[in-house]
């Protein structure tokens, strides 16, 4: 009798593991159309306007269970020089990993890209949910990559403190 019960004890642990291991992986996450509104890649001026940027190629995933979750890959053929005047940079950009199926997103050379200087990350759109803001990283080869990341309204609110005074009303 302690077999079977230990035996359905280990087989359900195994499909329990199994079942989080998906979800976490696979999924939530939605591929976004390049033909969606969701694939319109953003990015704020110097003058604080969200304006659509000239993107191809581009790829895109997202889920509904984390306002984090989304990650882009596209190409841009503006220049960096253009970029840099026109639109405003983004300090502490942090590439979020993305799953390992989704391979043209790697959140580790993008990161050392910003580090050696090799890319550039801009404000696509701050807030674009409550203390989430859209960030974009480019190449200085017209590679250019998107994700979500929380900005620091968001960081102290989560944590269930009030806002800070510079940051909007919830």
């Amino acid at each position: 009798m302690g077999r079977i019960f230990v035996g359905a004890i280990v087989i359900s642990a195994l499909l329990a593991g199994a079942a989080i291991y998906y979800l976490q992986v696979y999924g939530y996450y939605q591929v976004v159309e390049a033909s969606s509104p969701a694939a319109e890649i953003r990015m704020t001026t110097l003058d604080g306007v969200a304006e659509p940027l000239l993107i191809e190629g581009f790829e895109g995933i997202d889920a509904d269970s984390s306002p984090i979750r989304f990650r882009a890959c596209f190409r841009t053929p503006q220049s960096m020089a253009m970029l840099t005047e026109t639109y405003r940079l983004y300090d502490g950009a942090t590439p979020l990993v993305a799953p390992g199926w989704f391979d043209c997103f790697d959140a580790q050379a993008i990161g050392q890209a910003l580090e050696e200087g090799h890319a550039i990350a801009y404000l696509g759109e701050e807030n674009i949910q409550y203390g989430i803001d859209r960030v974009i990283a480019i190449m200085d080869d017209g590679r250019a990559y998107a994700w979500n990341q929380i900005n620091h309204c968001g960081e102290v609110v989560f944590n269930g403190a009030p806002a800070p005074a510079d940051c909007p009303e919830k």
